[in-house]
């Protein structure tokens, strides 16, 4: 655990709890100059934060091109930075891990088990994530509690010990309402899919739209048990004290 920030994480923890959003991201990029950075995949929520970032703090902003996303993501991606003075940083799957996984396995291993399933998700996502967060202090993500049951212990202020950081969850108790009403009244752009029942947008093979009265999370892995609806990216221990 790399002490100085863990004590700085403490610290902070007491003070910016009680900041709006933007006036926490400027304490934090007061901080940590250089070293915060928000990780979006065009949800909702992410955009709804680019938007916020747009407006208040020098904040770096990077998304995880894993190969499979939908057509709409990549619009998404493109619309958004025609509307904002902002650049967003792509990072992909290692090159020649993604070619030895797909040659063993296959283009759609994923669908075989759930082992094959997390491990191209650890090519993907988990392993690029790492390399985006390696240096920096502040993790900004685009969680809400509704996301997922296994998403309601998180704090808005976390300290995330296995990628060794600062992890900030402004939107965490926002309602799904709350994001469609901002994003309505600021006029930001948004992933088409959201209007055809896709509420949380992965992979195109992984990611199906839902079914009226079924779980947030139903349309990410549908073939697995709920249990196991995690990608790795946010699968971790959380110290919070």
């Amino acid at each position: 655990m790399s002490v100085l920030l863990h004590d700085s994480f403490l610290s902070l923890k007491k003070t910016v709890l009680q900041l709006s959003v933007s006036d926490t991201l400027r304490k934090l990029c007061e901080v940590f100059p250089g070293k915060v950075v928000f990780s979006t995949s065009f949800s909702y929520e992410d955009q709804v934060i680019i938007d916020i970032i747009s407006r208040s703090a020098p904040v770096q902003i990077f998304t995880l091109d894993t190969g499979r996303l939908f057509p709409e993501t990549y619009t998404t991606w493109t619309r958004t930075l025609e509307q904002y003075d902002i650049s967003i940083q792509a990072y992909y799957p290692n090159e020649a891990e993604l070619k030895q996984f797909v040659t063993s396995y296959g283009p759609n291993a994923f669908y075989q088990s759930v082992e094959l399933r997390k491990n191209c998700c650890a090519i993907r996502k988990v392993q690029p994530l790492k390399s985006a967060l390696e240096g920096n202090a502040v993790w900004v993500t685009g969680l809400r509690a509704q996301h997922s049951a296994n998403r309601n212990d998180l704090e808005v202020l976390e300290w995330d010990d296995t990628n060794q950081i600062i992890k900030y969850n402004p939107l965490l108790d926002w309602t799904t309402e709350q994001v469609r009403n901002y994003i309505d009244e600021h006029n930001i752009p948004y992933n088409a899919l959201h209007d055809r029942g896709y509420v949380s947008i992965g992979c195109a093979p992984c990611t199906r739209a839902i079914k009226p009265g079924e779980d947030f999370r139903a349309g990410r892995w549908w073939w697995e048990d709920e249990s196991k609806k995690e990608c790795g990216l946010h699968v971790h221990t959380i110290v919070s004290k």
